[in-house]
């Protein structure tokens, strides 16, 4: 029904068959990671509190194409607890720059020096 065929179609009846299907979401995923690592390209974690316009998501793309060298695709997740900013995750490295963190350090220096 999906018009999914071939080698896919294969895969997914054999994952029903083996009571894995809970394991679809998994599977893409990290076959979206090899196609990436293949291609030369990263992927992005990235946590807003707020949509992006896609002015600022070309913005972004472009800052981190320049600090890795790779194309990056986004994972764009939209959290407004975090009040403001935004939290970059690329591989093992993240940057942290939003507005909640940023309270708590504050937050945490006041308990200090009083």
């Amino acid at each position: 029904d999906a018009g999914i065929g071939g080698i896919s179609a294969k895969f997914l009846k054999v994952l029903t068959a083996n009571r894995r299907l809970f394991a679809v979401r998994d599977v893409i995923r990290a076959f979206r990671a090899l196609v990436a690592k293949f291609k030369g390209e990263a992927t992005a974690d990235v946590t807003v509190a707020e949509p992006l316009s896609d002015k600022n998501l070309d913005a972004l793309k472009t800052a981190l194409k320049s600090v890795t060298g790779k194309d990056v695709a986004l994972n764009v997740k939209i959290d407004p607890a975090i009040i403001g900013g935004l939290v970059v995750k690329l591989g093992s490295r993240m940057v942290d720059s939003s507005l909640r963190t940023k309270l708590n350090s504050i937050k945490h220096a006041m308990k200090e020096a009083g």
